[in-house]
């Protein structure tokens, strides 16, 4: 086993859920699962950072839907992607994690009710399985990039692996690049 530190192995490009600016000098990437509970943590400490970095972090998001011990994770990142066919991604991400004990299919439909969707068109999409590929496409990245578990943070296409708090990122992120 090298020591090297883990890169990510797909750059971040406009096929990405990103919030923030394309030429911010940082970007964060997240890969991660919607019913993992260390993830629903890091999504309040990613706000917190977003909050007090501003526009100098973009954000990335991408799925990693750890199937095996969270049987509604991939079901739950295609209702983000449906949302995101409909320019709601971060709306459903948000609504997501903030109700990661509400992810069977009614409950989904429920979020997408809750954020204005189109409920016909996001209940076929799932039905359907519109967007599994894109989400497979995202692990696929992962598990090339190194990423074994969630939530797995990459600052500027390095791994961070410090300690899953606003102030361990934040630091980071400065070290990265950002004066506070």
């Amino acid at each position: 086993m090298s020591s090297h530190v883990s890169q990510l192995a797909v750059p971040v490009s406009a096929r990405d859920h990103a919030r923030g600016r394309a030429d911010a000098p940082v970007t964060l990437v997240e890969y991660g699962d919607f019913e993992c509970p260390h993830c629903g943590a890091a999504y309040f400490v990613v706000e917190q950072v977003l909050g007090e970095v501003g526009d100098d972090v973009r954000f990335v998001y991408r799925h990693f839907p750890l199937n095996n011990i969270h049987p509604h994770a991939a079901t739950a990142a295609e209702a983000a992607e449906a949302a995101g066919a409909q320019e709601r991604f971060w709306d459903m991400h948000r609504q997501l994690y903030r109700h990661q004990d509400q992810l069977e299919d009614d409950d989904l439909l429920n979020h997408a009710e809750a954020i204005g969707l189109d409920l016909d068109r996001f209940a076929r999409e799932l039905d359907l399985g519109t967007h599994a590929p894109r989400v497979r496409e995202d692990f696929r990245g992962g598990v090339r990039s190194g990423v074994n578990g969630t939530p797995t943070f990459y600052i500027n296409g390095l791994r961070h692996d410090g300690a899953p708090d606003a102030a361990s990122h934040i630091r980071a992120i400065e070290e990265a690049g950002v004066t506070m």
